[in-house]
């Protein structure tokens, strides 16, 4: 029985890793064994970014609501506790989204947010 050569399949396999590391520094991105650990590295940072980004884009939605309340004299916890008494049920990003266009119907929920906070309306 003739043996199995696996040079090409090598080749592939790293032929792969070194198509990811395209781009990277120095020898990352030519060297395999270099490339590989990179890669891997970059895989990790990936995978855990993810579920960062979602945190961070949380912050920034609810940093710039915040900025957009201020000047109307609320904070942000008074503009979400007001929206919530008012039963007004839109997400942080569509409310940053409209605070950060400058959209005219923001400054409608926020004067809707005073008046459940106040007590005036029911």
């Amino acid at each position: 029985m003739a043996r199995v050569k696996r040079g090409t399949t090598v080749r592939q396999k790293h032929n792969k890793i070194l198509e990811r590391a395209k781009g990277y520094l120095g020898r990352h991105s030519t060297t395999y064994r270099a490339a590989r650990e990179k890669t891997e590295k970059a895989g990790q940072y990936a995978y855990r970014d993810r579920r960062a980004k979602k945190r961070d884009f949380r912050s920034l939605w609810i940093v710039r609501i915040n900025a957009a309340v201020r000047p109307n004299g609320l904070t942000y916890s008074q503009f979400m506790n007001g929206l919530r008494k008012a039963g007004v049920v839109l997400d942080r990003k569509v409310l940053a989204e409209m605070a950060y266009a400058g959209d005219e119907n923001f400054a409608k929920l926020v004067e809707t947010a005073k008046r459940f906070i106040t007590g005036e309306a029911k």
